[in-house]
Order: structure tokens, then C-alpha cells, then sequence
């Protein structure tokens, strides 16, 4: 016989108002609510067949997995292709099949930017030592259901998302890209924090098969990190960090996008025309010493600035293994 009544799991949960547990629950509950809203929307007034434009020929080309115009959008074109496996192979409804794979990309993109407002409304919240009352996690949720909502139905984003266009994954991407930034943000001192930077360089290297528009975060990534990373932001800091972020953006949108094809494409000549090997052999070994090498590198960074706290110690743990640390010598 029992003296006290035990708590349900209902009023349990129910004392965990205000907790970090709590408003985690609820924003991943209200973030997939308000994807389930967006999704629906678009699914709904999604273009029956095809828009005016670039949309046909989006459509067309990954039908048959072919190459639109310069510069193309291969990762595009891939996952359209999948797409319009959904058709079943009744052509009258291919394009159903893309429109509708970027109605729920466009989807996902207010699903991360829900995310992203509730992240940087509960940091304002809780600066200063604040906590997360019932009011204040009702606030937070409230702003972003309000913010994502209203840039679902803005009319450019919209007419985006129901048409067979590249710029619904893009924005998908973009937003991912954010969202991943402001998750380091949150575990910046947490050992092996670095792994969200890996995986944000890799959806920005996936989304420039889409489009380059990724690219533009780049400024506000480098801001996040210096913002994070610095105990105390100066002016000259600051400038510092923006050009860095204009060197980092250039490098990528002058060097590795045009070079790293035209490097693999001198390889395969020299492969091709001076060792005689078949076509193809050169841009084959090319890219598997390419994809190895930024393995390695992806590797040896996270090795090596696991995260701050990591550095305090005397060893780390990594990949299963315990590995000594050199002691810095004291000057």
C-alpha cells in the first residue's frame, strides 16, 4: 500500500516545465507541426505538371538523367531522377514527381528555420543567466511558429517551392547549413564539437551541385565562429573576421569550383593521351585521390582541435583509442 500517489508520466513531464528537456520536446513536437503545415500547403498547390522557364527543362533532363544548361545542377538532377521513379514510368506524371520532391525540400527548409529562430530566441532569453520559465518557452515557440510561418506563404519563397525549379533545394540546404552552425554553436566546448563543422563543409560542397546560393552563409558561419570562439569582440577582430570570410568565400568560388574539374581534366588528358590508358582512367584516380585526401584532412582536423576542453587535457579520445597529448613547453 502506497502513502503517496506517484506522479504519471503526463505530471511528470508536466514538472519539467521551463527545463532545457522540456522546451527540446516541444520545439522538435512544433517544428515537425509547422513542417506537417508547410508540407501540406505546398503538396497542395504544388504546379500540375511544369512552370514557365527552366522548370520544363529541369524536369526533362532528370527524367533521362541528362545535363541541363551551363553550369548545371548534377546533385539536382540525381535526386529529381529519384524523384521521378515515384511516376512509376508514366511520364504524365514526372513532373508531379519533382515538383512534389521540392515542395517537401521547401518544407524542410521552414522546418530548419523554425529551428534556427527558436535557437537564437531561447539564447536571448537566457542571456544573463536567465532561466526558461513556462512563459518564456511559450515566447520562444511562439516566435518561431510566427517567423517560419510567415516565410512560408511570402510570395517569392512560395512560388519557389511547388515548381520544378533548383532554387526549393537550395534553400533547403541553406537553411540546413545554418541550423548545423548554430548546433556547433551550442557544443562549441564539447570534445569532437568539430564534427558539425565536417559536416557542415560537406552539404556546402553537396549543395553547390544544386546551386552556389550556399555559399553566401559562408560570412555568417565565419561571424557565428568568431562571435562563439572569442572571449572578447573588438572592431579590429571583427574586421578581421570578415576578411576572412570574403578570402574563404573567394577561394571557393574561384579556385576549387572551376579548377578542381579543370586539374582532373589535365589529369585524364596526360592519363589518356601520353600513358595511353583507356578515357575516363585519369579523372577516375583523380577523384579517388581527391576524396581520400579530404578524408585524411577531414581526420587529422578532428584529431587535432577536437574542441577547447579537449586541449586542457592531457589526452584525448578518438576513434576508439586513447591518444597522449604533447605537453606545450612553458616559456
Amino acid at each position: 500500500m502506497f502513502f503517496c500517489k506517484q506522479k504519471t508520466a503526463y505530471e511528470i513531464r508536466l514538472s519539467l516545465v521551463g527545463s532545457e528537456m522540456c522546451i527540446r520536446d516541444r520545439n522538435n513536437i512544433v517544428g515537425w507541426a509547422v513542417f506537417a503545415i508547410a508540407a501540406a500547403v505546398y503538396l497542395m498547390t504544388m504546379e500540375p505538371v511544369s512552370s514557365l522557364w527552366d522548370c520544363s527543362e529541369f524536369i526533362a533532363t532528370s527524367y533521362k538523367l541528362e545535363v541541363g544548361h551551363p553550369p548545371g545542377a548534377p546533385l539536382f538532377m540525381m535526386l529529381a531522377r529519384l524523384a521521378t521513379l515515384f511516376a512509376f514510368g508514366n511520364p504524365d506524371y514526372v513532373g508531379v514527381a519533382v515538383n512534389a520532391m521540392n515542395s517537401i525540400a521547401s518544407a524542410f527548409c521552414i522546418l530548419f528555420l523554425f529551428w534556427t529562430i527558436t535557437h537564437l530566441a531561447r539564447r536571448l532569453v537566457t542571456r544573463g543567466g536567465g532561466e526558461l520559465t513556462q512563459a518564456n518557452t511559450l515566447a520562444v515557440l511562439g516566435a518561431g511558429i510566427v517567423g517560419a510561418l510567415a516565410y512560408t506563404f511570402t510570395d517569392t519563397f512560395w512560388f519557389s517551392a511547388i515548381e520544378g525549379e533548383v532554387y526549393a533545394l537550395s534553400s533547403m540546404f541553406t537553411a540546413l547549413v545554418v541550423w548545423l552552425m548554430l548546433k556547433w554553436e551550442e557544443e562549441a566546448d564539447e570534445p569532437h564539437s568539430s564534427r558539425w563543422i565536417v559536416l557542415i563543409a560537406y552539404m556546402m560542397g553537396l549543395s553547390i551541385g544544386v546551386h552556389i546560393l550556399n555559399l553566401l552563409t559562408i560570412p555568417a558561419l565565419v561571424f557565428i565562429y568568431y562571435f562563439r570562439k572569442t572571449e572578447k569582440v573588438t572592431f579590429k577582430g571583427t574586421v578581421y573576421a570578415t576578411l576572412i570570410a570574403g578570402a574563404i568565400l573567394l577561394f571557393i568560388n574561384n579556385i576549387i569550383i572551376p579548377y578542381t574539374v579543370y586539374v582532373g581534366a589535365l589529369v585524364d588528358l596526360f592519363f589518356v593521351n601520353t600513358l595511353g590508358l583507356p578515357v575516363n582512367s585519369g579523372i577516375v584516380l583523380f577523384a579517388l585521390a581527391l576524396i581520400l585526401g579530404c578524408g585524411w584532412a577531414a581526420w587529422y582536423t578532428c584529431l587535432l582541435y577536437t574542441s577547447d576542453a579537449a586541449d586542457e587535457r592531457s589526452s584525448v579520445e578518438f576513434g576508439g583509442r586513447r591518444i597522449n597529448k604533447k605537453k606545450k613547453k612553458q616559456q
